[in-house]
């Protein structure tokens, strides 16, 4: 019998988790639930719930490295590119040197530097090619 599971939330290691945390919030909206030192909720109604974890000797993923492992990052479906990016970038996101996606995608770092990814809606529809 398989076990019943269900994603509630996705944790990012970072060297301040409060500034990584209202940058988040102020991209995606949302609260704190909760906040200490060294770990913060953001939860909102719509989305996965992300934490917030300090570690302080969290290097920067590089972008694009091929030598370097592949990491999580998170993608986010936008309704406008260009406003987005441009909001991410007030709110002290920067703009990935590489951007793999022509016009359907932009790639940012976050304070931490994070790689994130917007994707325009139909770009972020789920590609059923080569479906197990």
């Amino acid at each position: 019998m398989a076990i019943s599971a269900c994603m509630f939330a996705v944790t990012i290691d970072c060297p301040d988790p409060l500034l990584l945390a209202r940058f988040y919030q102020g991209f995606l909206g949302g609260r704190i639930l909760s906040s200490n030192d060294d770990f913060v909720v953001l939860t909102s109604d719509r989305d996965v719930r992300l934490d917030f974890q300090r570690v302080t000797n969290h290097p920067p993923p590089p972008w694009p490295d091929p030598s370097a492992p592949r990491r999580l990052h998170l993608d986010f479906s936008v309704t406008d590119l260009n406003r987005a990016k441009e909001q991410l970038l007030s709110l002290g996101a920067a703009l990935a040197e590489h951007q793999p996606g022509g016009h359907h995608f932009r790639v940012l770092l976050d304070p931490a530097g994070h790689p994130l990814c917007l994707a325009t809606e139909d770009a972020a529809g789920t590609p059923n090619e080569g479906a197990l």
